[in-house]
């Protein structure tokens, strides 16, 4: 049976082995939002009266002691929030835009402005959100000697983040922790916004909120540069020392800035006839063979410069969500496109945008139709031949995973019309080379909530049932539609949305790293592990995951009655499954601080550690100091003793860490 509040040490100045809430209740107040809020960090409604968290409503009749051995939550006014000295007076104020300490230069505003009592807070409370104009507090909290209370002034609203984007972090800030964190976040970097950056810093900082996998913008080493690869070698050195796999993203059609400069005879066309520069993209023209030649040497010579992991092949398909009804943007409308389309179609698709002609698309839909279902063949057909490309290249790199990285179609059918894609032709080709597709929503749907993340994940296992390795991006940008609280997606909202896409997809991938709002970087590889942690009894936790989490554990611990090897002193990484987790005597004698790749077993004994691992990419083991001797599959990796990470082959392998040289070096191990 779950241990108490007491044991679950929610608060600052207790020590136990398990930290965090796990779950709460809610009385005389509705109980849907705090549902979604609260469970975007994994903490569930309570099964007794004996809740971490307690929410209570302004009829709701408490006794302040509650608070102080455990978090109590007050919506609103209330006799209770008086007697924490928290006062209703009788000037009024509209609440309509509000500032939160969390994110000062965050413009905060609610859809529906609520004019609310102007009320007093006593001085040893912080003040965490407030009424813009007039100060007037609207969220706040203080610590008590085990616990803490948090005040709302209103209800969070229906969906959870209408009006407290930062509530979240606000009780971080008042001790709440938390027992489990993801370790399988992917993430997109471009760095023309972090040409300057400590490297060493970011990528701890990566690692620390969740992420195993960093998706490099790749264009802008297409071409050899002395500054841009000496910056891309330091940046894949920091990832791989922390535990970071790191990928090539590639945006074909777009290659690089000086491939269009330097080309202008294969840029891709509009049917207004002017160059395909699109946004940021500058498109090439792929069916032209010269032009598509130079693309696949300049990919070969990329991949062999840089130690990547993997490649992803991103948004190969054409411009714009306008479709045909901007001739402006819309694609391919190049010489060998027209050509190949007149052969078969029978028409020169340019007609499609001439009034006098009878191809023209305004009168004959039929005519566009035609090129409309040719041109989501040919974008199929393009990334089968660039997908056979990254293949040929695996020959000298074989553990190079491979992503294709693909625009819903199925939840937004209309995709399909104007960018000419289409998941259901590209699938079959993705799942034969095991492959991941990375489904991106597009902007039309970045409006809707968190929860079209589990119909978007319906509608692919109606698509193919079997298909296991589908991810999902999150734009996490500013977006176009009218949108509360934030015009980017921050705090609750981006929370709840992580949580919901990560129960929903295998792998969860966030676009673009310096896009996510520094406050919300902690609480990241809270909401994206969907793990349950259950204190069973004061030393024994029981763990049951999906995916590899770090789980909070102070002290050394053995996993299945099993010492184990892999952690920091404060977190363990647990593998997936379902694990008990009890104290040891002593750690390991030679542990790991970090492992990327999923651990299937380890056994650890005096001067040696045995662990059992399956990986798509390369894994990473980070070592919690060097080793002499180590080996995979009873071959030596390398000479001399190591340094703080190891780069370990892909697939099913047993890596054998040595603090001593094995007697058979006498007799001449294999040394690859």
């Amino acid at each position: 049976m779950r241990a108490a509040i007491a044991s679950l040490g929610v608060f600052l100045g207790a020590a136990p082995l398990l930290a965090g809430a796990a779950t709460f209740q809610v009385v005389a107040t509705d109980a849907s939002p705090w549902l979604r809020i609260l469970g975007a960090v994994n903490i569930t409604p309570a099964a007794t009266t004996q809740a971490d968290i307690l929410v209570a409503g302004p009829d709701a009749r408490i006794d302040p002691d509650v608070a102080e051995n455990r978090i109590l939550i007050l919506v609103g006014s209330s006799t209770t929030a008086a007697k924490f000295g928290i006062h209703s007076t009788a000037e009024t104020v509209l609440v309509r835009h509000i500032a939160d300490i969390h994110a000062p230069k965050m413009e905060i505003f609610w859809q529906q402005p609520l004019s609310i009592p102007f009320v007093e807070v006593p001085a040893d409370f912080r003040i965490f959100a407030a009424e813009k104009s007039k100060s007037a507090a609207v969220l706040a909290g203080k610590r008590t000697s085990h616990g803490a209370v948090l005040w709302l002034a209103t209800d969070p609203g229906k969906i959870g983040f209408e009006r407290y984007p930062y509530l979240l972090q606000a009780l971080a800030d008042l001790g709440l922790t938390f027992p489990a964190r993801s370790t399988s976040l992917w993430a997109f970097f471009d760095s023309s916004y972090r040409i300057r950056a400590d490297l060493d810093y970011l990528a701890r900082r990566w690692r620390e909120s969740g992420i195993a996998a960093l998706h490099v913008a790749a264009w802008h080493n297409m071409e050899p540069d002395p500054v841009q690869d000496d910056f891309l070698k330091r940046l894949v050195e920091a990832c791989h020392k922390n535990g970071i796999l790191v990928y090539a993203w590639l945006e074909l059609p777009h290659v690089s800035e000086r491939f269009w400069a330097d080309h202008p005879q294969w840029r891709e066309k509009t049917a207004a006839g002017q160059d395909a520069q699109l946004d940021w993209r500058k498109l090439m023209n792929l069916q032209n063979p010269d032009c598509r030649r130079a693309v696949t040497q300049e990919i070969h010579t990329l991949l062999g410069r840089f130690d990547w992991d993997g490649v992803n092949v991103a948004e190969l398909y054409f411009e714009s969500l306008e479709g045909a009804s901007n001739p402006a943007r819309f694609t391919p409308m190049n010489d060998d496109v027209r050509a190949e389309f007149q052969h078969i179609g029978g028409f020169d698709p340019k007609l499609l945008f001439d009034p006098a002609s009878p191809y023209f698309a305004a009168k004959n839909p039929a005519a566009l139709r035609k090129f409309l279902d040719y041109r989501a063949e040919l974008a199929s057909r393009m990334q089968a031949e660039w997908l056979d490309v990254i293949d040929r290249e695996r020959a000298a790199k074989p553990y190079l995973d491979v992503v294709l990285t693909h625009i819903d179609d199925r939840f937004e059918p209309d995709i399909r019309n104007a960018l000419g894609a289409d998941i259901a032709r590209s699938l079959p080709l993705i799942q034969a080379r095991r492959a991941t597709l990375l489904v991106e929503d597009p902007a039309t749907l970045w409006n809707l909530g968190p929860d079209r993340y589990a119909k978007v994940a319906q509608k692919y296992r109606e698509l193919a049932p079997a298909a296991r390795d589908i991810a999902v991006d999150i734009n996490i940008v500013e977006r176009y539609q009218d949108v509360y609280p934030t015009k980017k997606q921050t705090g609750v909202e981006l929370l709840e949305l992580v949580h919901q896409a990560a129960v929903s997809f295998r792998q969860v991938a966030l676009y673009f790293e310096n896009s996510i709002e520094r406050q919300d970087l902690a609480l990241l590889p809270v909401a994206a592990t969907t793990a349950k942690v259950v204190q069973e009894a004061p030393d024994e936790v029981l763990v049951e995951a999906l995916r590899p989490t770090r789980v909070a554990w102070q002290g050394p611990a053995e996993i299945d009655g099993r010492l184990w090897p892999v952690g920091d002193g404060n977190w363990l990484l647990v593998p997936s499954g379902r694990h008990q987790i009890t104290p040891a005597v002593k750690p390991a004698d030679i542990g790991l601080r970090d492992f990327n790749g999923e651990i299937r077993s380890a056994v650890s004994s005096l001067g040696r550690t045995e662990i059992a691992y399956a990986s798509r990419s390369r894994a990473i083991a980070v070592l919690a100091k060097p080793v002499p001797w180590i080996e995979v599959d009873g071959v030596r990796l390398k000479d001399d003793p190591c340094g703080d990470s190891v780069l370990l082959p892909a697939g099913e392998h047993v890596l054998t860490l040595r603090r001593d040289v094995p007697a058979r070096q006498l007799a001449g191990a294999r040394t690859p």
